[in-house]
């Protein structure tokens, strides 16, 4: 039943008409079809048309006839002229994405002239078609090559060279390998059927088919090839466009691994660092500076997500702390600090990203840490000598996350240091890592490993990379593998 607009406009004879109701079929909505509705002018709409894949109905434009009176009336076009559009509508997004119009060339292998002729006049009436002929078998391999044609017509009995050998060096070559191949016999005999089809014939046809049979099977044929070259020529795309990816991935590791800090070695501060990024690039960064001769500022702060999205929020906010540009902030206050920087990076005005951090402040005279933190992982403080049993305290980050609510307050916890003491900030990318059995490391596990005593010479940092490397089979690590020492002399 056609439903009834009662439209305010008597200008228009006719004209485009479109309606777009958004009802939502999960809630059994549908439209009423015998309500009217008055629109303005401006709100000329019609043509709803139900898809039942989709979980809305969606509006196709449709012309309209108006009467004097300014009613029109819709008539629902049937699914199948909706579907019939639809799938033309991607046919054509999908050429537009790959650039490559691909007609149907037909290449007929023959020595008979007349058999040539006979199939060009098949074929001739079909526009989209064109049709080539080689009467050589000798030159039949290399036409092939340089014509690429989407169907090869094969004749099985040829001077010089047979059909089916031919059908070895199509199959044999890298540029004729995927091209359908049909052949064409005198015989119908199941024994030549049998071999031409082991030897990779796609089909099987006495010659002189009729000429109906032969436009469906070259159309057949020539369309499976075309789609399997669109689809070769997407993935290509595909992996160029990877390649270009990776190449802008590396270039952000370039960029971020820039910025973080030289390795300082002083009297009173040595320190060293291991950053390995992910994959996917993570959204690690750290660093440390002198505040003035006294008092030392260390960080690590790990972005939510990854990406190049979480790289930049990273890298904004480690050069705020490097630049030490909080307006108002006494940056060897860290309660004031991570309060500033909450409210710097609030997620509704950065694109819902937030961060955990871990921020120190060491006061090189009285030997003592001022530490806070936003949800990050405690800092490990191990304490005695590097070669014997060690104590190891974790100088927890009890803050809530940094950027979810404004105005938050973090208090900050002071711990005496004793001389020769090691400080360690890491990310979730070190402490957490996936085994094999894809079981988790444990934190004590990480915390056994860390406190373990070291051999002479040994690292560490590079003791724990190898540590997590062997933990995960020798895979790349899935997040940002961020670890930075300091060794408070």
């Amino acid at each position: 039943m056609p439903f009834t607009i009662d439209l305010v406009w008597s200008e228009c004879n006719e004209i485009f008409v479109l309606l777009c109701f958004h009802l939502h079929r999960r809630r059994g909505h549908r439209p009423d079809r015998s309500r009217e509705i008055r629109l303005t002018p401006a709100e000329v709409v019609c043509g709803l048309v139900p898809a039942e894949d989709e979980p809305y109905w969606t509006a196709d434009a449709v012309p309209m006839r108006f009467n004097k009176r300014g009613v029109c009336r819709w008539t629902k076009r049937t699914r199948t002229e909706i579907r019939a559009s639809r799938r033309q509508q991607k046919e054509w997004n999908m050429s537009e994405l790959l650039q490559t119009d691909h007609r149907i060339k037909v290449l007929l292998v023959d020595d008979q002239p007349i058999v040539a002729e006979a199939v060009r006049r098949m074929l001739e009436p079909e526009s989209d078609i064109d049709f080539h002929y080689c009467n050589s078998a000798a030159e039949a391999l290399g036409v092939a090559k340089e014509l690429s044609p989407t169907i090869i017509l094969q004749d099985l009995v040829m001077p010089d060279i047979d059909g089916l050998l031919l059908l070895k060096f199509y199959r044999a070559n890298a540029v004729t390998r995927d091209i359908p191949v049909v052949v064409l016999s005198s015989q119908e005999e199941a024994v030549t059927k049998a071999k031409a089809f082991e030897l990779g014939a796609s089909d099987y046809l006495v010659k002189l088919p009729n000429r109906i049979e032969l436009v469906a099977r070259v159309r057949h044929h020539s369309r499976g090839y075309i789609h399997l070259l669109e689809r070769n020529e997407a993935f290509q795309s595909l992996r160029e466009s990877q390649a270009t990816l990776a190449e802008d991935v590396a270039q952000a590791e370039k960029y971020v691994t820039s910025l973080l800090p030289e390795k300082m070695s002083t009297d009173s501060v040595v320190t060293d660092w291991t950053f390995i990024p992910s994959s996917k690039l993570g959204g690690d960064s750290f660093g440390y500076h002198w505040i003035d001769d006294d008092h030392l500022a260390c960080y690590l702060l790990d972005v939510c997500g990854h990406g190049v999205r979480a790289a930049l929020m990273s890298v904004s906010a480690m050069n705020v702390l490097r630049a030490e540009s909080l307006p108002g902030c006494d940056f060897r206050n860290v309660s004031q600090v991570l309060s500033a920087l909450n409210n710097a990076f609030l997620m509704d005005q950065h694109n819902q990203m937030y961060f955990t951090i871990w921020y120190g402040v060491y006061h090189k005279k009285t030997r003592e840490l001022n530490y806070s933190g936003a949800g990050h992982p405690p800092a490990l403080l191990i304490s005695g000598p590097p070669d014997a049993p060690t104590r190891c305290q974790q100088l927890e980050s009890q803050g809530p996350i940094n950027g979810v609510i404004e105005d938050l307050t973090y208090d900050a916890v002071t711990v005496s240091v004793e001389p020769g003491a090691r400080l360690y900030l890491y990310s979730d990318g070190v402490s957490e890592l996936h085994k094999p059995d894809e079981s988790m490391w444990t934190f004590q596990e990480f915390l056994k490993a860390m406190a373990a005593p070291l051999a002479v010479g040994e690292s560490a940092l590079e003791r724990i990379r190898t540590t997590g490397q062997t933990i995960q089979g020798g895979m790349p690590f899935l997040d940002d593998f961020s670890i930075l020492e300091l060794r408070l002399i």
